[in-house]
């Protein structure tokens, strides 16, 4: 009942935010793995049931990206709130969302490797956040991909790097901490469980 909810949340959240954001093309990149992924996610949930906590993370993860999304992650306004309250030289809102890539998503990725793909314990601790951290590398890669082949000009603008030239490795190291933060609370969570 409650990933229902959250995910009826989540689909207000986004149709709210699709309406006039930032800039519509901006928008319309950041999305695409939204549109591309979605229907196949969904249909999945037939297929293979994750846990409750699971889809909790994963949509919360959905909608921290869907408010970046809208404000083109280099003007949300909860990251300027942070670089002033903070002292930062940057709005940081980019790199809180690819440190939730990693903690939000790590447990998601157990579940998955633990009862689909069937990888015994304690392997999908240690697998869980190098692959967060590969998908990672790989989404640095075919974003600058895109912009190179979409629009050149964009460049820096739509990759959020705020005048920051390590913005990609940056962003893929704060990814592996997030998924190892989650990978330790989840270790020690099912040792707790089990004593």
């Amino acid at each position: 009942m409650v990933v229902k909810v959250l995910f009826a949340v989540y689909i207000i959240l986004w149709l709210y935010l699709a309406v006039e954001p930032l800039d519509r093309f901006d928008w319309i990149l950041d999305n695409l793995l939204v549109f591309l992924l979605g229907p196949p996610f969904l249909y999945s949930v037939r297929r293979f049931r994750f846990s409750d906590i699971s889809y909790v993370l994963i949509i919360v993860y959905l909608m921290l990206c869907a408010v970046g999304a809208h404000w083109s992650y280099s003007f949300v306004p909860a990251g300027d709130w942070l670089q002033q309250a903070f002292g930062f030289g940057r709005n940081h809102y980019d790199r809180l969302v690819h440190f939730s890539f990693g903690l939000l998503l790590a447990y998601p990725l157990k579940e998955w490797l633990v009862r689909v793909v069937k990888v015994p314990l304690p392997w999908p601790y240690y697998f869980s956040p190098l692959l967060l951290l590969a998908l990672s590398a790989l989404f640095e890669c075919i974003e600058a991909l895109v912009v190179e082949a979409v629009n050149p000009e964009l460049g820096m603008i739509f990759l959020g790097a705020q005048g920051d030239m390590w913005d990609a490795q940056k962003d893929m190291i704060v990814a592996l901490y997030g998924a190892a933060i989650a990978m330790i609370v989840a270790w020690i969570a099912a040792r707790r469980t089990t004593l």
